[in-house]
C-alpha cells in the first residue's frame, strides 16, 4: 500500500509531469522525490513511471490509479478550506438566547448584519425569558446569552452590553403623552400593563412604586414587552416596559416617555465560564456591540 507521503509525490508528479517540477511542488529537493517515490514503486512491486524519449510517462496502472489519489488530496483541499474559513470565523454555526425585546430587536438587526458579511454562517436564534435565556448558557444548551439583570450564577460569566431605563409605553393621543418625562405619582389615575410577578424586570419596578408611596392600578400583566406595547396602543392604558422594540419596530401612533424616578435596566451578555470562545462568536459579538452603539448614537442625536 501507499502511504499518504507517497501518494503525495505521485500525485505531485503526475501533476507536474517530471520529478523536478514534483519536488518545486512540495518544497523538497529532487533526490529526495526519487527516493521516495523509487521506494514506493518497489513496495507496490510495480513501476509507476517510465521514460519515454527522455521524459517520464505514466504507466497503465498509474493512470489508473491517479483518480482515487486525485479524490483524497482534493478532499484534503476542502477540510484545508473549512478549517481556513472556520479559523477566519467565515463558516458555522452560531445559537444565541436572548430576551424577547434584545432577541427581536438589536439582536436581530446585528445578525442580519452579520449574516450580509458572512453568508455562509447559520445562527440558531432563541427568543425567552431571561431566566429561561440563564437556564440555556448553564445547560451549554447555546454558547451565547443576551438578557436583563440580575443575573446570579457561578456557572457562568456576564459583560455590560447596554444600559438603558424602564418607559411609559402610550398611546400619541393620551393626556401624559404632551408631558417629556412621565413621574410615577402621574400614573396614579391610570390603568398600566406590565410584566408577570416572575419577571426580572418587575422586581425593579415594584420597588420603584414602593419607594414611592403609589400603589400602582395594573390591569393586566404579560411576559413580553411586545404584548404590553400592543395593549396600550389598543387603549388598554400605559405599558411600562423597556421601550427598545417601539424604536425598531415603529408602531404607529405609540410613543415612549421616560419613567421618573429612572427604573435602570441593565442587558449582558451571558456565557459559561468552561465553554470554548470561537472565533466566529467573538466577531458575532464585535457586531451586536456596534449595532448597540449606533442605535444609541441615533437616539440620542
Amino acid at each position: 500500500m501507499m502511504n499518504l507521503r507517497q501518494m503525495e509525490v505521485f500525485y505531485a508528479i503526475m501533476r507536474s509531469g517530471s520529478v523536478s517540477g514534483a519536488a518545486r511542488m512540495l518544497n523538497v529537493t529532487q533526490p529526495a522525490v526519487s527516493a521516495i517515490l523509487k521506494h514506493c514503486e518497489s513496495q507496490l512491486k510495480m513501476r509507476l513511471f517510465v521514460r519515454v524519449a527522455g521524459r517520464l510517462q505514466p504507466t497503465p496502472e498509474a493512470a489508473a490509479i491517479f483518480p482515487d489519489v486525485a479524490a483524497v488530496f482534493n478532499r484534503l483541499d476542502a477540510i484545508k478550506r473549512l478549517t481556513q474559513d472556520l479559523v477566519g470565523g467565515r463558516l458555522g454555526t452560531l445559537s444565541v438566547a436572548a430576551a424577547f425585546p434584545i432577541a427581536n430587536g438589536a439582536l436581530a438587526k446585528a445578525a442580519a448584519n452579520f449574516l450580509g458579511t458572512y453568508p455562509h454562517m447559520r445562527i440558531a436564534l432563541q427568543s425567552l425569558t431571561s431566566r429561561e435565556v440563564l437556564d440555556r448558557v448553564i445547560n451549554r444548551e447555546v454558547e451565547l446569552g443576551a438578557a436583563y439583570e440580575p443575573v446570579v450564577s457561578p456557572e457562568v460569566q456576564t459583560e455590560t452590553l447596554a444600559t438603558a431605563s424602564i418607559a411609559c409605553v402610550l398611546r400619541a393621543d393620551h393626556p401624559l403623552a404632551q408631558q417629556e418625562t412621565i413621574g410615577i405619582r402621574d400614573l396614579e389615575p391610570y390603568p398600566l400593563l406590565t410584566y408577570r410577578r416572575d419577571a426580572n424586570l418587575w422586581f425593579a419596578i415594584e420597588r420603584a412604586f414602593s419607594q414611592a408611596g403609589v400603589a400602582p392600578r395594573i390591569a393586566v400583566r404579560f411576559g413580553v414587552s411586545l404584548t404590553g406595547m400592543m395593549l396600550a396602543h389598543f387603549g388598554a392604558g400605559i405599558a411600562i416596559v423597556e421601550p427598545f422594540l417601539l424604536e425598531d419596530l415603529k408602531i404607529p401612533d405609540m410613543v415612549a416617555r421616560p419613567l421618573v424616578p429612572a427604573v435602570e435596566l441593565r442587558t449582558v451578555l451571558i456565557r459559561h465560564r468552561s465553554a470554548p470562545r470561537s472565533v466566529v462568536m467573538e466577531d458575532f459579538i464585535a457586531h451586536l456591540k456596534k449595532t448597540i452603539s449606533d442605535r444609541a448614537c441615533a437616539t440620542s442625536a
